[in-house]
């Protein structure tokens, strides 16, 4: 394929998948769906399953394999820029009054789903090699299976909280502060699995990269943060430039975390989460706002990116079994976990219910996730689909159990006693106290 030729193909690609992407995410949202799932649908679609299978002249027209690295190097871009924001954002302040109940509510619903997700990989191997995984799995693919299944989607959650005026109600505190503690268990854990699955580019061993790691860490904490505080903030640099030189300085993070094996998103994670905020603690809006623009614009390629892996015509009926299974582990483990937390932290029965469910969204942190794990090596193609699958699957139904939780609470409610009267004495006057009342001489 010619320059020019290649150069046409991919501008065609991309106004497809920008058109297609934010076109369904507007639908997804008339449905009452967040603004992702319509974007990863649209992503799954453009796919070699559906795209591919009903029309695969106009497939290989639009998604010659010549165009392949240059949408996987805008889907890298977007994830970087991305994660930078979600880094920045992060924020455990938020925890308030309520930080123990969050932090119990964040233990348990990642460590259930985690026991329960590494368990059925060892005891299903025989089904998993099946769907294409090795016979005998190592530490890593287990440990992963485990973070499959606990991962919640604070992007994803705090849009189903603010778009159902849960924002400032207990439970939607409670679950927002609690996802902010899982993504720091999660991606810790993730950053484990792929120091221990990848080579990286130095080619040392895993003890070496550990370390490698840890000093870099350790330095971006240290050093880091007070040098762009003193050359970003303090000299009041124009945004148009600290923007431009926040995103070189998470690249470069992305890059090197990239070289220790691990992958970019870790890096882009770091580099947000040490980025200082303004004097007064609140986040920077000249630097939040474009950063959610480019990333909502460009996640599109990321998501189409990922769907290119997405195989349903080949899951066969094992895969079909194992897709149902997932999900429904995927759901209960998520929902039973956070809801007994909750309610063991002090949460009326209806709150409890509400935080379980909010948790269970995974969307796009899950689709990340599993990228990075089939880039590792963790998942084989038919699983990762399964997975993938899975994932929209729980987003989806977290907008149908968050209404259903509202019913049963509309019905305890309406079923409920009336409160006792109050006599001006400040007594009960129920029926028995009536009675008794009555019987009483005089």
């Amino acid at each position: 394929m010619s320059h020019d030729a290649l150069i046409a193909h991919f501008t065609g690609a991309s106004a497809l998948i920008l058109v297609a992407a934010h076109a369904a995410g507007w639908l997804a949202r008339r449905l009452r769906q967040p603004y992702i799932v319509g974007q990863l649908a649209a992503g799954i679609t453009l796919g070699p399953s559906l795209l591919g299978g009903l029309a695969p002249d106009a497939y290989a027209a639009l998604f010659p394999a010549a165009v392949g690295p240059a949408l996987t190097g805008l889907a890298q871009l977007a994830l970087v820029v991305f994660l930078f924001g979600v880094g920045y954002e992060l924020d455990l302040k938020v925890l308030g009054d309520r930080a123990r109940t969050s932090v119990t509510v964040a233990l348990a619903s990642f460590a259930v789903p985690m026991a329960v997700g590494g368990g059925c990989a060892l005891l299903f191997g025989e089904q998993l090699h099946a769907l294409g995984m090795p016979r005998d799995l190592s530490p890593a693919a287990v440990v992963f299976a485990g973070v499959a299944l606990s991962i919640t989607a604070v992007p994803v959650l705090t849009a189903i909280v603010r778009e159902n005026g849960l924002s400032r109600s207990v439970p939607g505190v409670v679950a927002v502060s609690a996802a902010g503690v899982l993504d720091v268990i999660g991606w810790t854990v993730l950053a484990g699995t792929m120091l221990d699955s990848g080579g990286g580019t130095t080619g040392l061993g895993w003890p070496w990269r550990v370390a490698l790691a840890v000093a870099f860490v350790t330095v971006m904490g240290c050093a880091a943060r007070p040098l762009l505080r003193r050359l970003l903030w303090r000299t009041r640099l124009e945004p148009s430039l600290r923007l431009a030189l926040l995103l070189g300085f998470a690249l470069a993070s992305a890059w090197v975390t990239h070289s220790l094996g691990l992958h970019v998103i870790f890096g882009a994670l770091l580099a947000g989460v040490v980025t200082p905020r303004e004097d007064d603690g609140t986040l920077d809006p000249d630097l939040l706002r474009p950063l959610h623009d480019v990333g909502s614009l460009l996640l599109p390629f990321f998501f189409v990116v990922s769907g290119q892996a997405v195989t349903v015509g080949g899951l066969g009926a094992i895969g079909w079994v194992a897709l149902l299974v997932v999900t429904v582990l995927a759901v209960v483990t998520k929902v039973g976990s956070g809801t007994v937390a909750a309610r063991l932290g002090g949460l009326g029965r209806h709150d409890a219910r509400t935080v379980g469910v909010l948790l269970s969204a995974r969307g796009l942190t899950e689709l990340i996730d599993l990228e990075a794990g089939r880039q590792a090596g963790l998942l084989s193609g038919p699983l990762y689909t399964v997975l993938v699958l899975m994932a929209l699957a729980t987003t989806l139904l977290t907008q149908p159990l968050l209404r259903l939780t509202e019913r049963l609470a509309a019905r305890d409610r309406a079923t409920a006693p009336p409160p006792p009267r109050q006599r001006p004495d400040g007594a009960a006057t129920t029926a028995a106290a009536r009675l008794g009342d009555q019987s009483r001489p005089g």
